[in-house]
């Protein structure tokens, strides 16, 4: 489904279990991760699809993007050096119906992306699927002490509309200082 249509109850049920491919290319500045894919986002077919998510408009805000992208423009990340992935990949209506399971073979994966793509960065948004993911339990918002496979790691704050600890103003300061810090 492409455009603006939201998508049916029937669409959004049969998103359960989806997986988007990945915005990704070799040399990247900065590869965003996401947590999954909610039941919109695999709808619709394009990362951070929710109405109402903060991601695209921190991108922007935060002076990642020269102007506000949507989900459908995703694409034109690459050519400014950014990507998407997800430690899941798989689409569910709450991040809360994934496995600690899930989380580690996540995590598996994702060396493997970040070995084969070699980003600079790695940007995980969401400290507690970081900390999942990675045996971090004790991981914070910011630059982490370790790289992993090559690339420096930064966790972000999720930025879902639902995560109320991270105000708009708060979450584009901690981009911002990502994104000075990988130019």
């Amino acid at each position: 489904m492409e455009g603006s249509r939201r998508p049916t109850a029937a669409e959004l049920l049969a998103a359960r279990d989806k997986t988007l491919p990945d915005v990704i290319a070799p040399g990247l500045r900065v590869l965003f991760c996401g947590i999954n894919p909610g039941l919109y986002t695999a709808a619709i077919g394009h990362h951070f699809g929710r109405p109402g998510n903060r991601f695209w408009p921190t991108l922007f805000r935060a002076g990642f993007t020269p102007r506000l992208l949507s989900p459908y423009d995703e694409r034109e990340l690459l050519p400014l050096g950014y990507g998407i992935t997800n430690v899941v990949d798989r689409a569910t209506a709450a991040a809360d119906e994934l496995s600690p399971e899930e989380f580690v073979a996540g995590g598996r994966n994702l060396a493997r992306k970040l070995r084969k793509y070699r980003p600079a960065v790695l940007a995980v948004l969401g400290v507690g699927a970081y900390r999942a993911a990675f045996g971090q339990p004790k991981a914070t918002v910011g630059k982490q002490d370790h790289p992993l496979e090559g690339s420096e790691v930064w966790v972000l704050p999720n930025p879902s509309g639902l995560n109320a600890n991270y105000q708009m103003d708060r979450l584009i300061e901690v981009f911002a200082e990502l994104r000075r810090a990988a130019d």
